[in-house]
C-alpha cells in the first residue's frame, strides 16, 4: 500500500520503518525541518516498563492540589487555561477511579514491555550504536517517601519486575558518585531498565527507514485531510491533496486540529516537561546510568558524555514561555546528587553556552494509554496521545499498528488501546 506518515518524531519514525519493513510505500511528512525535533528532542531518555503507570491514579487529585503552592512541586498549572485544558482536566479527575486506573495501568505496561523487547530487537538486528546505560534507582529521601513508594513496588511485583530495595550505603555502592553531604534514606534498583538516547534512535532509525525505501518530507506542513476520503492529503501551499491508501497520524499534539474537522475529537492536551543538558565536567563525579529523585519526580541520566535532568509537569500556560521555577528545580536536584557532575552555571539556565535548556509538551489523554488502530474513518489510522512515554512505547507500539495495518493479529492483547475507549 501507498502510505502516508504525519509526524517525524519517535512515534512516526517507528512507524514509518515498521511499514516499509512490511513492504509499503511509506511517505513521511514533517513540519519541523529535521526529525524528532519537538517532545523526542529532549526527554529523559528513561526505558522503565513497570514504571510506566497512567498519571490518572486514585489519589493523584488530592495530591496534585495539595502542593500546587509549593516551589518545586512536580506538577504546576500555568495561566491562561484553556477551556480545553479545563475540559481535560475533568476527564483526567474521573478517570482517577481505581477500577479505571487499574485497567489502564495493565495496557500500558503490557504495551510497554513488549515495547522495550522490540527496542532490544531492533538495536541488536540493525547495529544501532547510541548513548546508553543499563539500571534504573529510584532515590528515596525519607521514610516518608519511601511510604508513599510502596503502593508503586506491588505494581512492580505484579509485573514480575525484578528490583532490590537499598538503604543509602547500597544505594552508593550502585552510584558512588552521589554526593557524600546528602543525607538519604536509599533507594529503589531495577537492573533490567536502562537510560538511551531517544532522539539519537530516532535519528538513527530514520536513516535505516530511508534505506529501506521511506521517503521523508521535512518542512512540509500538513494543512488538512479531506472528509470524503480522509487518505488524501493537503499539503499547507499546495492546491491540489496527495493521494494515499492509507494515513497513519503520528503528529502528536498537532493531530488533534487534524482530526477535528473529521469528526474526530480527540481529548488531548499539552502536559509540559522540561530538561536540561550539561558536558560531564568529570566522568567519576557523574552517574553511571539514570536514577529518579521520587519527592520531586526529577530523572537525572546519564546520556554518553552529558548529563540530563529532566522533569516537571506542567498545565496550562505556553510552550514559548518558561517557567524559571521549574528549571531551578533541576538544577537544584542535580546538586543535591551530582554536585560536581557538569559542567553549568546553576544560577542562570541561559548563560552558559554548554547547556542545552528544553521545554517540550508531551501529547497526554487524561486517561493514560495511547490511541492505536483504526480511525473508524475508512484510510485513517492514529498512533497517538503517548503522553511522557513514548520513547518507552514507540516500538511497541510502531509494530502493533503496523500488524493491525497488515490485518495480523498484534503479539499482545490490543483491548483498550483503540478509540473506541474513548467512546
Amino acid at each position: 500500500m501507498k502510505i502516508a506518515v504525519i509526524g517525524a518524531g519517535i512515534i512516526g519514525i517507528t512507524t514509518a520503518y515498521e511499514l516499509a519493513v512490511d513492504g509499503h510505500d511509506v511517505t513521511v511528512f514533517e513540519r519541523r525541518s529535521a526529525a524528532a525535533e519537538e517532545t523526542s528532542f529532549a526527554n529523559a531518555g528513561v526505558v522503565a516498563p513497570g514504571s510506566v503507570t497512567p498519571w490518572a491514579a486514585p489519589g493523584m487529585p488530592r495530591k496534585v492540589f495539595g502542593n500546587l503552592l509549593s516551589r518545586h512541586a512536580a506538577v504546576k498549572l500555568s495561566l491562561p487555561l484553556s477551556g480545553s485544558d479545563l475540559a481535560w482536566m475533568w476527564k483526567w479527575w474521573r478517570a482517577c477511579k481505581l477500577e479505571t486506573y487499574l485497567a489502564n495501568r495493565a495496557r500500558l505496561q503490557r504495551l510497554a514491555f513488549y515495547s522495550r523487547a522490540r527496542l532490544h530487537h531492533l538495536t541488536a538486528e540493525l547495529q544501532l550504536d547510541y548513548d546508553r546505560s543499563d539500571g534504573y534507582t529510584v532515590l528515596l529521601r525519607s521514610e516518608k517517601d519511601s511510604a508513599l513508594m510502596q503502593p508503586g513496588l506491588q505494581v512492580l511485583r505484579d509485573a514480575g519486575v525484578a528490583f532490590t530495595e537499598l538503604n543509602a550505603q547500597g544505594v552508593r555502592k550502585i552510584e558512588p558518585a552521589i554526593n557524600p553531604d546528602t543525607e538519604f534514606l536509599g533507594g529503589i534498583h531495577l537492573p533490567d531498565d536502562e537510560v538511551a538516547n531517544c532522539r539519537q534512535f530516532a535519528l538513527l532509525l530514520k536513516d535505516e527507514a530511508r534505506d529501506i525505501g521511506v521517503k521523508f518530507e521535512f518542512n512540509t506542513a500538513v494543512a488538512q485531510l479531506e472528509r470524503a476520503r480522509a487518505a488524501s492529503v493537503l499539503i499547507a501551499g499546495e492546491s491540489t491533496p496527495r493521494r494515499f491508501d492509507q494515513v497513519v497520524m503520528c503528529a502528536g499534539l498537532a493531530s488533534s486540529a487534524l482530526l477535528k474537522p473529521l469528526g474526530l475529537h480527540i481529548p488531548m492536551a499539552a502536559v509540559y516537561g522540561y530538561s536540561i543538558s550539561a558536558p560531564i565536567r568529570e566522568p567519576l563525579n557523574a552517574p553511571r546510568s539514570a536514577l529518579m529523585d521520587e519527592r520531586y519526580k526529577v530523572a537525572i541520566s546519564r546520556m554518553g558524555n552529558r548529563v540530563r535532568v529532566a522533569g516537571s509537569a506542567e498545565i496550562g500556560g505556553s510552550l514559548a514561555r518558561h517557567r524559571a521555577s521549574s528549571i531551578q528545580t533541576l538544577y537544584k536536584v542535580l546538586h543535591d546528587w551530582f554536585p560536581g557532575a557538569a559542567k553549568h552555571n546553576s544560577s542562570n539556565a541561559n548563560t552558559g553556552a554548554s547547556i542545552q535548556a528544553w521545554k517540550g509538551a508531551r501529547p497526554m489523554l487524561p486517561d493514560g494509554p495511547p490511541i492505536i488502530g483504526y480511525s473508524g474513518i475508512p484510510g485513517l489510522w492514529l498512533n497517538l496521545g503517548h503522553g511522557s512515554s513514548g520513547w518507552a512505547l514507540s516500538c511497541g507500539s510502531a509494530r502493533t499498528l503496523a500488524d493491525a495495518m497488515a490485518g495480523k493479529t498484534a503479539d499482545i492483547a490490543m483491548e483498550g488501546l483503540g478509540i473506541e475507549r474513548l467512546t
